[in-house]
């Protein structure tokens, strides 16, 4: 029998059903997800749906793309929610990037996030025996964040995310759909009409998208969890590029806003933080540190510092000194 498995012809023997054929390949069905001819099969039906000739298989897994122990300078009650889920950490982290799935799992610790984001890739048929992020990362223990990292069009990114939440189960995504691969910025007109289909679908749908107020405006209109507008292009470092337009998506926001992109060093997870954002998400500022562990650490500290900052309210800006010492009773 004559299949495709993603994207490879195969000839197989023996495999009647997606259980079997999973079998043979060597992969755990628990761990996978699997499309038959541009169908998604369902995890409890693999022992069931037959396999015949022909047919075009994609399987895929989580890739490097509870609330970890530690203090927290921030007030224990200062959470912030999404789609109904409430969180202390408001630092979000990728998976990607790191040389080993062993250093990922450390700098996530070292970080304290409590939310990491995982891309969704082929699984490698040809060396089933190879790890895989949920082998290091528990997602008992964090709450994954499936995203379309990737994904061009709209139809790939509802594609992905259906892979995703058979896989895992998930419900609250990531959603980005790039527009070219120099600047990797949103490509809005697409994000919007994924975003719908998603909706619609019942996902739980957290949104990358432009610094512009009235995009971001439409997205919570439409029902999007949370709004994650850009600081730079993804995997710059350039910080907050536009403080202004940030501030006033936040200012007109009733669902969390949390600033995705472009952060490159724990001043900058502080600006954004201090601009009010509810939380800050990032991968390559941490990924490609040098050290990534004291990376991590230092980015825990340098939100935890904007919020304790924004909380606090800053002092009002003047043209000139005010002296801290009073002048009256100089000797």
């Amino acid at each position: 029998m004559n299949v495709t498995i993603n994207g490879e012809g195969r000839t197989i023997d023996g495999a009647a059903t997606v259980e079997q054929l999973l079998g043979n390949l060597g992969l755990d069905g628990r761990k996978v997800a699997v499309e038959r001819n541009l169908e998604i099969v369902p995890k409890s039906q693999y022992g069931e749906v037959a396999v015949t000739d022909g047919d075009k298989f994609e399987i895929v897994h989580f890739i490097g793309g509870g609330a970890p122990e530690g203090t927290s300078a921030v007030s224990a009650d200062d959470t912030f929610e999404v789609a109904g889920q409430v969180f202390k950490s408001r630092l979000l982290v990728g998976t990607g990037k790191y040389k080993d799935f062993e250093e990922t799992a450390a700098a996530i610790e070292a970080s304290g996030a409590e939310i990491v984001t995982v891309a969704v890739r082929r699984v490698n048929v040809t060396d089933p025996n190879q790890p895989m992020l949920v082998d290091y990362v528990d997602p008992k223990k964090y709450t994954y964040l499936p995203n379309t990292a990737g994904c061009f069009t709209a139809d790939d990114a509802v594609r992905t995310l259906r892979l995703a939440r058979e896989a895992g189960g998930w419900d609250l995504v990531k959603l980005e759909v790039l527009g070219d691969e120099k600047t990797l910025y949103p490509k809005m007109i697409e994000t919007l009409e994924a975003a719908e289909i998603l909706l619609k679908e019942d996902f739980k749908v957290m949104v990358y998208c432009s610094d512009d107020p009235i995009i971001a405006k439409r997205l919570e209109d439409m029902g999007c969890h949370a709004i994650m507008p850009l600081a730079a292009p993804i995997g710059s470092g350039l910080g907050v590029q536009n403080p202004v337009t940030i501030r006033l998506i936040k200012e007109q926001s009733s669902v969390p806003v949390l600033v995705d992109a472009g952060v490159g060093t724990a001043s900058d997870a502080a600006i954004a933080m201090e601009l009010g954002c509810d939380g800050v998400l990032m991968n390559t500022a941490i990924a490609g540190a040098t050290d990534p562990i004291k990376m991590a650490r230092a980015m825990k500290a340098g939100v935890e510092a904007g919020r304790l900052a924004y909380l606090a309210g800053r002092m009002p800006r003047k043209m000139y000194a005010d002296p801290s010492s009073p002048l009256s009773g100089l000797i």
